[in-house]
This record gives structure tokens, C-alpha cells and sequence, in this order.
């Protein structure tokens, strides 16, 4: 899964009419940033300070995965978006046309976190923790040190417990 530019609109010509068709996510103009609604269940990472919890943006689709936190300047401290994979594997991200710096906290799908890494604005330079993940949550630079969020912490969320328990 590697970032990469793509159309945000599709446009279908059915006898004379032309309809023009969101493909699965807000509709945004190329270089601004796609925000998708807040989750009402808010993240929880249990770690060894306690819980530490976050709202979040989740990235579902394959056109939300590759826009991800794209053009955004700006996020909450307590604020990040979880990307669900299609299946456990090998995630590769970069940071492409990202002008924030992020912490992207790579979780297996059994709800425990493998890797943390840093992301570097612009950089197209692949991220990867190299073993298998789920999900990867991003967050704001510095969140995972500041939270004292460390690999083996659990991370508690219905779109999470879904998968771990086989929903």
C-alpha cells in the first residue's frame, strides 16, 4: 500500500447524461486534505502509564488509505486516523505530500502494537515496520514518547476488536 496521487472523481456517460460519482470518500479538491468524520467510539492504547486515548479518522477504503493525512497541517494532539488493511501483511507507507511529522504505530490484528516509526514530512522514503500489521494508526509527531506508548501495548476500538476477535 504506497500513497500515490490518484482522481477523486469518476466520471460515467449513460446516454447523453453525465454523472459524476464520489469513489467512496468525501469529495476534495487535488491538494487539499481529505477529512473524514470523527469516530464516536474514541481509540484506547493501553499502556504501561495507563490508558491513553485518542479520537480518530478511520481510513477504510483503498482511495482513503492512499489520501490519508495528505496536505493536512494541522491535528489534535489526542487525534489521529487508524487505517484498517484489507488483510494482515507487510504495510509500506511514505510521506508524500504530508506536511506534518507523524509517529505511524503499526498494530497486528490481534490489537497489539509491533512497530513505531517515524515519519518525515515530503518524504517519499518507504516506512515499514517489516513484519505483519492490520492496522496503522498516525499520529502527530512525538505522541508515542510523550504517551509512553511502546510495542506490545494494546490498542482497544470496535473496528479493531472486529477483526481480533473475528467479526
Amino acid at each position: 500500500m504506497i500513497r500515490s496521487l490518484v482522481s477523486r472523481l469518476l466520471l460515467l456517460a449513460f446516454g447523453g447524461f453525465f454523472v459524476i460519482a464520489s469513489l467512496q470518500s468525501p469529495l476534495r479538491a487535488e491538494g487539499q486534505p481529505m477529512i473524514l468524520p470523527t469516530d464516536p467510539v474514541p481509540l484506547v492504547i493501553h499502556t504501561a502509564n495507563g490508558p491513553q486515548s485518542f479520537s480518530i479518522e478511520i481510513a477504510a477504503t483503498d482511495e482513503q488509505e492512499t489520501a490519508g493525512l495528505m496536505y493536512r497541517k494541522t491535528m489534535g494532539d489526542r487525534h489521529g486516523m487508524l487505517f484498517v488493511l484489507d488483510a494482515t501483511g507487510i504495510a509500506a507507507f511514505w510521506m508524500e505530500n504530508t506536511p506534518m511529522p507523524l509517529d505511524l504505530v503499526f498494530i497486528g490484528e490481534n490489537g497489539r502494537i509491533r512497530a513505531i516509526r517515524k515519519g518525515v514530512p515530503y518524504s517519499t522514503d518507504i516506512i515499514s515496520p517489516q513484519v505483519p500489521v492490520r492496522f496503522v494508526l498516525e499520529l502527530k509527531a512525538g505522541t508515542a514518547k510523550r504517551n509512553g506508548i511502546a510495542v506490545g501495548d494494546r490498542v482497544t476500538h470496535p473496528a479493531i476488536a472486529k477483526i481480533a476477535h473475528g467479526g
